[in-house]
């Protein structure tokens, strides 16, 4: 199978090579206008320039050595892919002669692996008065070489409830237009009777086929393969009418539904079968890609977002299939995907990132965090900020952020515009993946992870706010409050009077009434206090319990932190400014 790829002025790619795993599947991701497609197009058109040589000029036009004289086409005869123009096939539509040696300036070259040692076939485009020509440019094959073989599959389109019988040509033009589901019949009635003919085969003389060949026939046969899946996932049938060139003008393909057993489904009661086109487009889209997959003409399959019309377990339930066919019969799957559940459960090792003109298989689990999160994205202003500034400060949420700034105020601390907020309601384990994505793109990176205490126990934090129960590693800091949360920090009866109106007498013989405690006015701003005051649950006294004191009031948390006096701000909040000081 396919290990490398190698562009010359296609596209987006002037000169580029991608070296990709030659088995099992791969999922092409990165950010829009990546390039994703870009890759899936070229292999596309290399089969193009491969089919149309071996048609037009036999086999021997590819092996090494043989006659390099170009086969000229017209743009109606362009079939693997729609573009406005051919001249969209060259980077920055400028197919005119530069550095090259002849006019056949784009080039897409593939290699592989064979019994025989690596092979390479490499065809070269060009472009004259609107006529495409095509040329073996570099070759080491022998008549003794396989080619791999390959199917490209666009997003699905195009179903009609009148598909008449396609040679190959036409149906390659439509999948190439990204009208799919313009062929899915033939593809159907294909599969439909080859499977029929290998019945017949079996069955011979005999009136049934024999069990062993049967078994057989089922674990290998396209067509088998197929109804089983759809029995399994969609508890449906396919139904072909045979076709008759000389009687039928369209080929009829219905569904019909109802319980399985074994390898037998059974229509529900009243059930009439319908025509394929009016299932949902999640069912026509996995039934593509999987009759496109289990093809045994086909090595090299190349799936275009195949996961655009299917819920999330439908997605990785293809995913599964996808994976298990390519282990048994021996394919290479490439998927270019947006689906961040597919990329989040697969294994890190099956995706290949594009990204900026190039593509690398991940290999661990934190890079599909930046992956997920826009990394390298020209459209991630946040991500543009830390780049800049290297300096990231993870928080629970906008509302500390908002906390800190007034605080910060209020002790005369200006804010540095360098550290960057990302909030997060993971842990420092959660934001370490997260960090590490990063610093892959920015080393200088440094970053401070702040999380509320809450219900774990006092003694894991200390008094410089150092979490005791998670490591800091280099370049990342995990810092957490001594008290319960942010907001136990604000339990301070004169700023919550000055917030609500009520008096300081009122406010402390609520705490009193409601939840047992006295605030200290002398030492409630150390850091060393009694447990039961690091234990407060700031949230529920302020706000969100039956007894809050804030209650029904129109006032919040910031309303309070804008009340309190210099004076009376905790030191842990004066020891958090001070690390942003670095």
């Amino acid at each position: 199978m396919l290990k490398r790829l190698t562009f010359h002025r296609f596209k987006r790619f002037a000169d580029q090579t991608f070296e990709l795993r030659p088995w099992g599947v791969s999922l092409i991701a990165g950010g829009n206008n990546s390039g994703k497609s870009s890759i899936l197009h070229g292999l596309a058109i290399w089969q193009f320039c491969k089919t149309a040589l071996e048609m037009e000029r036999g086999s021997s036009v590819l092996w090494a050595g043989a006659s390099k004289q170009g086969l000229g086409l017209g743009d109606d005869e362009f079939s693997p892919i729609n573009v406005p123009s051919l001249n969209h096939l060259w980077t920055n539509l400028k197919s005119r002669k530069e550095a090259e040696p002849d006019g056949y300036t784009l080039k897409i070259g593939c290699d592989w692996n064979s019994d025989h040692g690596d092979r390479r076939l490499e065809f070269g485009l060009a472009l004259a008065n609107d006529r495409l020509f095509v040329k073996t440019t570099e070759s080491n094959l022998g008549a003794a070489d396989q080619i791999p073989r390959i199917a490209y599959l666009p997003p699905f389109a195009g179903i009609t409830d009148r598909e008449i019988r396609l040679p190959g040509a036409i149906r390659r033009r439509r999948i190439g237009e990204g009208l799919a589901g313009a062929v899915l019949r033939n593809l159907l009635l294909d599969m439909f009777e080859h499977n029929n003919n290998e019945r017949t085969r079996l069955r011979g003389e005999r009136t049934k086929i024999r069990d062993l060949d049967l078994k057989r026939l089922r674990e290998s046969n396209p067509w088998e393969l197929l109804q089983s899946t759809l029995r399994e996932t969609f508890s449906a049938e396919l139904q072909i009418t045979p076709f008759k060139e000389e009687y039928h003008s369209y080929i009829r393909v219905e569904v019909i539904k109802g319980e399985v057993t074994g390898h037998k489904l059974k229509r529900f009661r009243d059930y009439n079968k319908r025509d394929l086109m009016v299932e949902g487009s999640g069912l026509l889209q996995w039934l593509s890609v999987y009759a496109l997959t289990v093809d045994p003409n086909i090595d090299v399959l190349l799936l275009d977002e195949p996961d655009a019309h299917l819920h999330c377990s439908l997605q990785d339930h293809l995913l599964d299939n996808l994976r298990s066919l390519a282990l048994a019969k021996g394919k290479q799957i490439l998927v270019a995907t947006h689906s961040t559940e597919i990329l989040r459960h697969a294994p890190s090792e099956e995706i290949f990132e594009v990204r900026t003109g190039r593509g690398r298989y991940l290999s661990a689990d934190h890079q599909k965090v930046g992956l997920l999160a826009g990394l390298g994205s020209d459209y991630a202003p946040r991500i543009d900020r830390i780049r800049r500034t290297r300096r990231l400060l993870f928080v629970e949420g906008r509302s500390d952020v908002k906390l800190l700034h007034i605080l910060a105020e209020k002790l005369g601390f200006v804010w540095p515009e360098n550290w960057v907020e990302w909030c997060s309601t993971g842990g420092h384990k959660e934001r370490k993946q997260v960090f590490l994505a990063l610093k892959e793109e920015i080393p200088e990176l440094v970053a401070i992870s702040l999380r509320d205490r809450d219900d774990e126990p006092i003694g894991t934090v200390g008094a410089d706010l150092a979490d005791k129960a998670h490591t800091s590693i280099a370049d990342f800091d995990c810092r957490k409050w001594q008290r319960r949360h942010i907001e136990s920090y604000l339990i301070w009866p004169p700023a919550i009077a000055a917030a609500t109106g009520l008096t300081e007498a009122e406010v402390d013989q609520k705490l009193r009434d409601n939840f047992g405690i006295a605030i200290p006015r002398d030492t409630y701003k150390c850091s060393e206090v009694p447990e039961v005051l690091l234990d407060l649950r700031g949230k529920t006294i302020l706000k969100e319990g039956d007894h809050a004191i804030l209650g029904q009031m129109d006032v919040s948390a910031l309303d309070v932190a804008n009340a309190i006096e210099p004076d009376a701000i905790c030191d842990d909040i004066r020891t958090f400014l001070g690390l942003l000081r670095y």
